[in-house]
């Protein structure tokens, strides 16, 4: 039987085309990054996008696309998401808090019913995508959004092509096949740094491990990100790399991704 609570939130994510869920199996590997750019990737194509930034205990996308000033404003008990360049709507953890250096020190349960407000009270309205940036691993925020949102399209997967990164990341897919959730693909973050001074690539951390990693697991390769020092300071300066730096190796990696993920998505 659906319980009211289901009914209130069937109906406010209702205008909501496709939900895209980006998750690495740990921290570090550049996830809140992907997400922003990603995001930013697919509203510079004038659609209508949404970022749900679910990392309780790290809510970074505010800072990443430059609205962390921002305060949150309720309309009719509905909350309204921030904007963003390019009428990017986001929500956040970090918007709520009177100051952004309190720790949340939550149990699972309160966790839980902060996301079920994230997605029964936040007037998300008509979006084309709905991208939300989850915490590392396979927690109770994972299995929280796979309940509340269990028509979403898929996962997004990022990692780095780090041994260490690469098993982790092998458990994030395990973990959607057993929670019968799509696999939209994998992204290789980190990819070979590429020098701003001579453009040669170094591969720091390696590369080709995601690529392989996504072949072995029959899954679908979505490209690798090199790094680059214009990332982190477009990150910290509030301006995805997407948009400050169109031209950019790391922003065309990114415009072919989001084509395979547009491709994937509205195939299905």
């Amino acid at each position: 039987m659906i319980s009211e609570a289901d009914v209130k939130r069937q109906d406010n994510l209702s205008k909501i085309k496709h939900t895209i869920i980006v998750l690495s199996g740990k921290g570090g590997v550049g996830k809140s990054t992907v997400t922003a750019n990603l995001a930013m990737s697919l509203a510079m194509k004038n659609l209508k996008v949404g970022v749900m930034d679910v990392d309780i205990h790290g809510p970074n996308m505010p800072k990443m696309l430059g609205v962390e000033d921002e305060q949150i404003i309720a309309e009719d008990n509905k909350l309204i998401p921030v904007t963003a360049p390019n009428n990017l709507k986001v929500m956040s953890m970090a918007f709520l808090l009177p100051d952004k250096d309190i720790p949340i020190a939550w149990r699972g349960p309160v966790k839980m019913g902060a996301l079920r407000q994230f997605a029964e009270d936040v007037q998300w309205g008509s979006l084309d995508y709905l991208i939300i940036d989850m915490p590392p691993g396979t927690g109770d925020e994972a299995l929280s959004i796979i309940q509340l949102f269990p028509k979403a399209d898929g996962f997004v997967i990022v990692t780095t092509p780090q041994d260490v990164a690469l098993l982790d990341s092998r458990k994030s897919l395990v973990f959607a096949a057993q929670a019968n959730m799509p696999i939209i693909g994998v992204i290789e973050n980190m990819s070979g740094f590429i020098c701003p001074h001579c453009n040669e690539k170094v591969d720091i951390f390696g590369a080709g491990g995601g690529k392989n990693m996504a072949e072995s697991m029959e899954v679908q390769f979505l490209g690798a990100i090199p790094l680059e020092p214009g990332v982190v300071k477009s990150g910290d300066a509030g301006t995805p790399v997407v948009l400050g730096s169109p031209d950019s190796p790391v922003a065309k990696a990114f415009g072919e991704i989001v084509e395979k993920v547009i491709k994937t998505v509205e195939h299905r």
